[in-house]
C-alpha cells in the first residue's frame, strides 16, 4: 500500500493532484451544504453534533504514509488557521426550538463561508505547492479542516446542551 501511495505522488504531476483534490473538496463542500440543509429539517441531537469529527478523525490514518506526514511547525500552523476559521462557523451556527425539539437554524452565510474556504484552499495550494510537497500539503489541509471542525462542533454541542437545559427540549 505504501508503494502505491508513493507511486501516486511520484508518477502523477503535482498540478493534476492539486486540481483533483480541489474538485474533490468542492464536491465535499457541496455535499456539506446539502447535508446541512437536510439536517435543519430534522431535530438536532448530541450524537449528530459529535459524530462528524469522530468520523473525520479516521482520516488521520493518512499520516501512516510518508507522503502525507507534516513537519511539526506546519502541524501547529495548520491547526491554528483551522481554529481561526472555526470562529466563523461558530458565529453562524444557531439553534432554535420548535415543537419542543431543537433544530439547527439554517444560515445563508454557511454557503459563502464554504465558498470562501474553497477559494482560500485553492489559493493556498497554488502558492504553497511550489515549496511544499503535494502530499504534505494534503496533510496540512486535513489538519486545518480538523482544527476547524472540532472547535465548531464543541461549541455547537455546548450551545445545544445549554438550550436543552434552558428549554427542557427532548434529547
Amino acid at each position: 500500500m505504501n508503494d502505491f501511495v508513493n507511486r501516486i505522488f511520484t508518477e502523477i504531476p503535482a498540478p493534476i493532484l492539486i486540481i483533483g483534490s480541489t474538485v474533490i473538496f468542492a464536491m465535499a463542500g457541496l455535499g456539506a451544504v446539502i447535508m446541512r440543509s437536510r439536517a435543519s429539517k430534522q431535530p438536532a441531537s448530541a450524537r449528530k453534533i459529535i459524530l462528524p469529527p469522530v468520523m473525520m478523525s479516521t482520516g488521520a490514518l493518512m499520516f501512516v504514509f510518508e507522503p502525507f506526514r507534516v513537519a511539526w511547525p506546519h502541524v501547529f500552523e495548520a491547526l491554528a488557521v483551522g481554529i481561526l476559521f472555526s470562529f466563523l462557523l461558530i458565529r453562524t451556527s444557531r439553534f432554535e426550538v420548535s415543537g419542543g425539539e431543537i433544530y439547527l437554524k439554517p444560515s445563508k452565510a454557511f454557503i459563502f463561508i464554504l465558498a470562501g474556504l474553497l477559494v482560500i484552499r485553492v489559493a493556498g495550494k497554488l502558492i504553497l505547492s511550489s515549496t511544499i510537497d503535494v502530499g504534505e500539503l494534503a496533510g496540512m489541509f486535513f489538519l486545518l479542516a480538523f482544527g476547524m471542525i472540532v472547535p465548531w462542533r464543541i461549541a455547537m454541542y455546548l450551545k445545544y446542551r445549554k438550550l436543552q437545559s434552558r428549554t427542557g427540549a427532548a434529547a
